[in-house]
């Protein structure tokens, strides 16, 4: 049987190539909302588990999934039993409405199927507590910010297109990025944070009553 893990090849070298460029974005998210010890957090899309890691330190009970089992598995490596960890298939996710106090996604969004897209940004309203957040960082189509801005665009279309997600990098830019998908999932952005040269926002979206 074929393996269809999407992010097989590319799990091994990810902490290397990858999220060396990512680590200044999430120290801002960071001061954006900082985590608060006793906090549910959930990170969609975890990865390799950088991301989850300041929460971790900060005594949160954090929570990570992926589409990815090469990509948990150096998650579950770098966390422990510090972290849930949960394969998912699909824009549904495991838990129970009203859960976390931060639902957060980096870097994924533009990657997850048009037709997915808006399930998931509902799902992770849904299950956010009233009163809580939901932290979402990705690609910014708008104008760029000195030398960093061209630089980092030319290096993103690379490594999109190397990583295989260049036709959803295009979509994600059609249809209007992280705005038009909050917009279409009736949700409403109460912060942006412009990151990268540019290149990426940072967004607090306000869930669902």
């Amino acid at each position: 049987m074929p393996n269809t893990d999407p992010y097989r090849r590319i799990a091994g070298v990810y902490d290397r190539l990858i999220e060396p460029m990512q680590a200044g974005v999430r120290r801002v998210a960071l001061d954006v909302v900082p985590p608060q010890p006793g906090w549910q957090v959930l990170d969609v899309g975890c990865g390799t588990g950088t991301g989850l890691a300041p929460y971790v330190e900060a005594a949160c009970r954090v929570n990570g999934v992926d589409v990815s089992a090469a990509m948990l598995q150096k998650a579950s490596a770098r966390l422990g039993d510090h972290a849930n960890l949960q394969l998912i298939e699909g824009d549904a996710l495991p838990f129970d409405d009203d859960h976390f106090d931060l639902v957060t996604t980096s870097m994924v969004l533009h990657e997850v199927p048009l037709e997915a897209r808006v399930p998931l940004a509902i799902e992770m309203a849904r299950v956010t507590r009233p009163g809580g957040w939901m932290l979402l960082i990705d690609f910014r189509f708008g104008s760029l910010r000195g030398w960093k801005g061209p630089t980092f665009r030319a290096l993103s279309v690379v490594i999109e297109r190397f990583s295989g997600h260049y036709s959803g990098y295009k979509s994600f830019k059609g249809s209007g990025g992280v705005p038009g998908l909050v917009e279409n999932a009736g949700l409403g952005i109460d912060q942006k944070k412009i990151v990268a040269g540019g290149n990426v926002a940072i967004y607090v979206v306000t869930p669902t009553s």
